[in-house]
Formats: C-alpha cells, structure tokens, sequence
C-alpha cells in the first residue's frame, strides 16, 4: 500500500526551524499503514529536513553550526550568476538534503523519546512551503 499527503508551512528563511513531526505522524496515521517507511520531502532547494531534539537549545545550536559551515554574509557563485543572494541557502541544504524518511511500526513513526523531524527553511525570505510526505508498507 502507498499513500501520499501533503502539508503546508509559512516560514521566515534564514534557518527557521519548525517541528513538522506532528503533520507527518498525521499523514502516516491517515495511510493506515501498519509497518513500512514514511519519506517526507520539500521540492525546492533552500530548505533541509532532518532530526534533531526540538527544544531551543538544540535549536539554537543547529542555527550556528549551519551559519558556521555557511555563513550567509559571504559572496557566492551562485549569487553572481543569479543577483538572487540565496547561495548560501541552496549550500545548506546540499548539506542537509531535502528529504527524511522514518521507518513506521504499528501504525506510528518510529522515532525515539527525544527526537523530532524538523523542516529548516534556509532562503533569504519568508516562503510558503509545501512538503509531501509518501508512505509505504502494509
């Protein structure tokens, strides 16, 4: 069986984390898949998923380990070929990538106590974006 939902965020760029673990456990509830694997993804190429412990320090964290691998007050390449001066958002999330996928056992997403998938928008202005999450099992 596969099933496929779909959820919308607002956001403000420059690595603005949000807790999207409560919309996915929704679409992978609504599957009724029992066993199998739920993949969320972000079309686009300014934004990141992945885990993380979504509390303010760990967030916090993130957001300067991210600024110090790719700071945003840097030239880039890319922002000489397009005048866009995202660069630094389509490096970050090369880095994270832009899907997560978590397994599913009796019905639910098999994550630990303490861990959270978090979306991470890294453009250069506020988006509306839209995830799409496939699960497939039985």
């Amino acid at each position: 069986m596969v099933h496929t939902g779909t959820f919308e965020l607002s956001t403000s760029g420059f690595c603005d984390v949000h807790d999207i673990t409560a919309e996915l456990g929704r679409v992978v509830k609504e599957s009724r898949v029992r066993q199998g694997m739920a993949c969320v993804a972000c079309s686009g190429s300014t934004a990141g998923i992945t885990t993380l412990e979504f509390e303010p320090g760990a967030v916090k964290d993130l957001q300067e380990l991210i600024e110090k691998l790719v700071p945003h007050k840097r030239s880039y390449h890319h922002d000489a070929t397009w005048g866009d001066a995202n660069g630094f958002a389509h490096l970050r999330s090369a880095l994270i990538g832009t899907s997560f996928a978590v397994p599913v056992a009796e019905g639910r997403l098999a994550l630990g106590t303490w861990q959270q998938v978090v979306f991470v928008d890294f453009d250069n202005r506020p988006r509306n974006r839209r995830l799409t999450v496939v699960v497939s099992g039985e």
